[in-house]
């Protein structure tokens, strides 16, 4: 795919965010679509952001779980970049209004404390750069149409990120374990999604290092300081106005959010 046609697709994908209308699947369009130039996209998409005054705050890691693999017929994870307009705090309020088509899904956060930088990093050394992890959301949203995705539309639109909802409790993580905390969504105090550690391939701290990997071999590091969303633990709830979340994980604390 060339510059300009690139170029023109994260526009659309930054307008859309903007204008909070959804566009056709680039995947309909652009059959021949390749995941490099999937990320290519997200790049001018993102670049057009931290242009408009955001700042990067970290990253994210999707489609780590097989819940959500098979929701979306999406098999492999990727990554999207998180910014200083998606943080939201403990109990606040989310206008649904400000979204398209938000799904929630709870998560384990990694706050690190040194930068991490492929190739050859390990869970264990994800472990040992980690200040702390913590429970969150992550409200998904897609810029693309009805959901109707393919992994090269996703890429492209930062891997569906919305904004993120970081809980209240930064926990040592070698205080937990990371593969068995079982963790429980409950939507308007009725459960909805449960699972646990595990469900982030096999364990949230390889979801770490595969980024980091990834991100290397393209010269980019995940930064000390910077939040990393480890993958969905569970299916994607969908949310609308009026809807409250809480997420709670075994040994690790809870997070909550409302939409207005």
């Amino acid at each position: 795919m060339d510059i300009s046609t690139i170029q023109t697709y994260g526009d659309e994908l930054y307008q859309a965010l903007q204008s909070r209308q959804a566009v056709v699947p680039l995947t309909d369009r652009e059959p021949h679509i390749t995941i490099e130039d999937a990320y290519a996209i997200q790049q001018r998409m993102m670049a057009r952001r931290l242009q408009a005054g955001e700042r990067v705050v970290g990253k994210k890691i999707g489609v780590t779980s097989a819940a959500v693999m098979n929701m979306l017929g999406v098999y492999q994870p990727d990554f999207g970049w998180l910014t200083d307009a998606m943080v939201y705090n403990e109990g606040e309020a989310i206008a649904a209004s400000t979204l398209i088509q938000p799904k929630a899904e709870g998560e384990i956060a990694f706050v690190l404390k040194k930068t991490l930088k492929g190739p050859g990093v390990t869970a264990a050394d994800v472990l040992a750069a980690t200040e702390g992890v913590m429970a969150c959301f992550e409200i998904v949203d897609s810029r693309i149409q009805g959901w109707k995705i393919k992994i090269q539309d996703t890429v492209a639109d930062n891997a569906s990120c919305g904004v993120f909802v970081l809980g209240d409790r930064l926990v040592d993580p070698r205080d937990v374990d990371l593969v068995t905390c079982g963790m429980v969504l409950e939507k308007n105090g009725e459960i909805v999604a449960t699972g646990a550690g595990a469900a982030a391939l096999g364990h949230p701290a390889n979801a770490v290092a595969w980024l980091a990997n990834t991100l290397g071999a393209h010269g980019i590091a995940l930064e000390a300081g910077e939040v990393v969303l480890s993958g969905s633990l569970a299916i994607m709830v969908p949310v609308v106005a009026g809807d409250n979340l809480r997420v709670t994980i075994g040994g690790i604390g809870g997070c909550s959010v409302r939409f207005i």
